[in-house]
């Protein structure tokens, strides 16, 4: 039987790398994987790229739910990352995927923004996703890190601006809720 799958994480947690990794074992079993991103997602066009060097091409989720029911049943698995990003219609079109076509999907995206509100489509694939697990990153401070912390030039944390700012690590850094909540990046300068 076909799940949805959330897996989340914060800021350096591995995700495009594990989805790459997926879709690569999916490959080396014969079958064929779709990877997918939004198109929101703008730091490369038609690349799914991860820090440690890994990539892959990739379609646009905006491009998977215009494809035909026949294309779609061309692929094993469904892969999508940045999935925080989707709407909730992309979400409900995955729950199509799983429930009338037996395609797993397979999302992998952040929980919550650098002011620690859930994004659109984290909030609903918490609600419909058949299996969530976290994926495990640290703090500067060796505690588990669970938020996402937008960073200025400086290294101070920054507490306002749009949801959606796209970047990495120039941009943003994992804490502990603890760290988060201080506003303590561990890369503070001058002070």
């Amino acid at each position: 039987m076909a799940k949805l799958y959330f897996r989340y994480g914060a800021m350096g947690s591995s995700k495009t790398a594990n989805a790459l990794m997926v879709a690569y074992n999916y490959k080396e079993r014969g079958k064929r994987a779709l990877l997918a991103k939004p198109k929101l997602d703008t730091r490369e066009i038609g690349v799914m790229h991860s820090r440690i060097g890994l990539e892959e091409p990739c379609i646009y989720v905006e491009d998977l739910v215009e494809m035909s029911t026949e294309d779609l049943e061309a692929y094993d698995c469904i892969i999508v990352d940045e999935a925080q990003f989707c709407k909730k219609s992309d979400i409900e079109f995955f729950t199509h995927l799983v429930d009338d076509l037996e395609i797993p999907v397979i999302c992998y995206g952040l929980r919550t923004d650098f002011q620690m509100h859930l994004f659109e489509g984290s909030m609903w694939l918490l609600a419909w996703a058949d299996k969530i697990e976290e994926l495990k990153t640290v703090c500067w401070c060796g505690s588990g890190a669970r938020c996402n912390a937008r960073i200025d030039s400086n290294g101070k944390m920054v507490h306002a601006g749009k949801q959606v700012e796209v970047g990495a690590n120039e941009r943003y850094i994992a804490l502990c809720r603890k760290h988060h909540v201080e506003g303590k990046t561990g890369l503070e300068k001058n002070e």
